[in-house]
């Protein structure tokens, strides 16, 4: 017999759909059901390729005894965490409250009006050192029939506390010492010997790398850059990266980055080819631009949805088995490649008959000191092991589409068709843009998810920022205002409906269903938050088109980060971004052209490595358009018949130069 999941479209809902417990999808009917037959709210929180899901619901939600506790005493609910962020952002605001740290699967027990008194991540069935999930259930039903009011109580106390940790106090005008202190912060987090930041588990955040790329580069830090680009190279190394296929597990489970957790997000290697593509823009090290060329085409081929856009993750688990598909043993390599040319190549890659991992290896460089001259000359040994594996068993890909993810793969792709002049990239980055268009709004509204066919859930602060982060950077690579315009609106989207009225915006829109708590994200986790990635993207829209609004409104919303993050500045490292424009010297170069065609020279000024710069062009079939979104384009002028440049520098403009 089937529940009520088997009407949903997530892959992680419908894989529950046939559990012998009673699932129903967050909504009015479960928590209706809940108020008439007075039951608790069992709440359980992941994503379809969670390892930990995986266990949890095999030995606890398929299990009869278990399922029997939650149909009697309780009205289940089953949620996917990528198609309701807003959702598991408020139980995991009380998960960390209550905990102290949070992760999924997220556990929680509240009341038939969301407020919650028992929350925890994954439970084991059976009673260890810690009581299991059956015995916790017994309890908490025993709680709810005999003392209530203590359930009540703790609830409402949760309640209270998240409330008054939605706010953050300001702070006047931080400057050039907020950002400092930041990096200082990194450094002294830096792991020196494996690279990355603190003890296991870790995981890449690339906002913080790119935080540091661009503080070294505006302040002269050369700590700074060694720390980014020590880490950059230590998970090339690693296991977390996969030499076979290209692209990025989500973290590693150890100091040395070997053995990951082996799932793989859309978001993760977006950042990271993002990252890695900054890195070779600043010293053009070959080794960076085939990081970001081999993560990005991983995304490509593995997680291209057929229709357009990109699907969200692939699993961790393979065959049964966490990590199995990415496994091997010296047998296997030398059966694909050859005796001669298996054995020097498990030498290269650390696969051994004892292998580094569960009996059988993960390939990695950890051990090689000849680690940086690899990516060459070894493409074709590459790609028959990741065919050979691709034979061997499959993946579950989670075939959902989700805005924000889309907006950082945007993002990845137009910054690697700028820095590498390549047309297949800009090709991919419009034919994304263009399907973000075209199929992710309704009714002209954005919305966040696209599964199966089915708009779900209006976008949030999230999805709005990143996908017009994604239109900066394409109009970067190819100089069409549309882009900028189309980034303006959703701005405006943002200022409109999320604002907080005190410099700050929630992660929802004020028309979005009422939670117990509405979500305000200032902190970075391993991906910037939302807030943080508002911070930018006002920044660039300042920069591109001398809207004052947009400075108001990124001064305004730094404010409130630094204030927040005050004793731990790097807790915000994306918004930072933001705050090393306002606070070093910034540059915009204009650049009125005769014809469509991109001068010279403003190719040879955009492959450098400037942080502080802002290029805008106008030719004259897109003249109209450019000053649509930036008016102060529209006096320039080419002179004497040749393109030219106006060059402004702190907010003075000098006179165009013809050349």
């Amino acid at each position: 017999m089937s529940n009520s999941l088997i009407h949903e479209t997530s892959p992680y809902l419908l894989s529950h759909a046939n559990d012998p417990v009673d699932w129903y999808p967050w909504g009015e009917a479960a928590f209706e059901k809940a108020r008439r037959e007075d039951k608790p709210v069992f709440l359980s929180i992941g994503y379809s390729t969670c390892h930990w899901c995986h266990v949890m619901a095999q030995e606890s939600f398929r299990d009869k005894d278990t399922a029997a506790l939650l149909n009697r005493y309780y009205v289940a609910v089953k949620v996917d965490r990528e198609e309701r962020p807003d959702v598991d952002s408020v139980y995991m605001s009380a998960c960390i409250a209550l905990n102290g740290s949070g992760g999924w699967p997220l556990t929680v027990v509240m009341t038939p009006q969301q407020q919650p008194f028992f929350v925890s991540t994954y439970i084991p069935r059976g009673s260890g050192a810690q009581p299991g999930l059956l015995k916790l259930l017994g309890v908490i039903a025993d709680k709810w029939a005999h003392d209530r009011a203590a359930l009540y109580k703790t609830s409402g106390d949760v309640c209270a506390y998240l409330t008054r940790s939605g706010g953050a106090g300001a702070v006047s005008a931080p400057g050039r010492e907020f950002a400092a202190r930041a990096a200082a912060r990194l450094s002294a987090a830096f792991d020196a010997e494996y690279g990355g930041f603190g003890p296991a588990p870790k995981f890449p955040t690339p906002q913080n790398l790119i935080f540091l790329m661009r503080y070294a580069a505006l302040s002269g830090d050369k700590a700074a850059r060694a720390v980014a680009e020590d880490t950059l190279k230590a998970m090339y190394k690693g296991g977390i990266f996969d030499h076979f296929g290209g692209g990025f597990a989500r973290y590693s489970t150890d100091r040395e980055w070997l053995a990951p957790h082996f799932e793989k997000t859309l978001c993760d290697n977006a950042l990271l080819a993002f990252a890695y593509t900054e890195a070779w823009q600043s010293g053009h090290m070959a080794l960076y631009r085939y990081v970001a060329e081999a993560t990005l085409d991983y995304c490509m081929r593995e997680l291209a949805a057929p229709g357009g856009g990109y699907f969200c993750a692939q699993d961790a688990d393979s065959g049964g088995e966490e990590g199995a598909y990415y496994l091997f043993t010296p047998d296997e390599v030398k059966k694909v490649l050859g005796e001669d040319a298996g054995r020097h190549f498990c030498e290269c890659y650390d696969i051994t008959a004892e292998g580094n991992f569960r009996g059988k290896s993960i390939p990695n460089l950890l051990l090689n000191t000849r680690w940086n001259l690899l990516p060459e000359g070894y493409d074709d040994f590459r790609e028959e092991l990741r065919m050979y594996r691709s034979a061997r068993m499959e993946l579950n890909t989670d075939k959902k589409i989700l805005t924000a993810a889309n907006g950082l793969m945007l993002m990845a792709l137009s910054r690697a068709a700028r820095a590498f002049s390549d047309a297949r990239y800009l090709a991919a980055a419009r034919e994304l843009a263009a399907f973000m268009e075209a199929s992710l709004f309704r009714d002209g509204a954005l919305m966040a998810c696209l599964c199966g066919g089915v708009l779900k859930l209006p976008a949030q602060l999230d999805d709005l920022v990143f996908y017009a982060l994604g239109l900066t950077e394409l109009y970067a690579a190819d100089y069409d205002p549309a882009h900028i315009l189309a980034a303006q609106r959703l701005a405006r989207e943002v200022t409109a409906h999320f604002s907080d009225g005190n410099g700050a915006y929630y992660r929802t829109a004020d028309t979005a269903e009422k939670l117990i708590t509405r979500p305000l994200e200032i902190i970075d986790g391993a991906l910037p938050s939302g807030s943080s990635g508002a911070a930018v993207l006002f920044d660039a829209l300042f920069r591109l088109t001398g809207d004052v609004s947009m400075r108001q409104a990124r001064d305004g919303l730094l404010s409130r980060i630094c204030g927040y993050t005050e004793k731990v500045p790097e807790a915000s490292a994306f918004a930072l971004c933001a705050l090393l424009s306002a606070v070093y010297p910034a540059k915009e170069i204009l650049c009125a052209a005769t014809d469509e065609a991109v001068p010279e020279l403003l190719k040879v000024v955009t492959a450098r490595y400037s942080p502080e710069l802002t290029v805008l062009l106008k030719s004259p079939a897109r003249a109209g358009a450019l000053a649509a979104a930036a008016p102060f384009t529209d006096s320039a002028q080419p002179k004497d018949g040749k393109a030219a440049f106006y060059i402004c520098e702190n907010g003075a403009c000098r006179e165009g130069v013809a050349l």
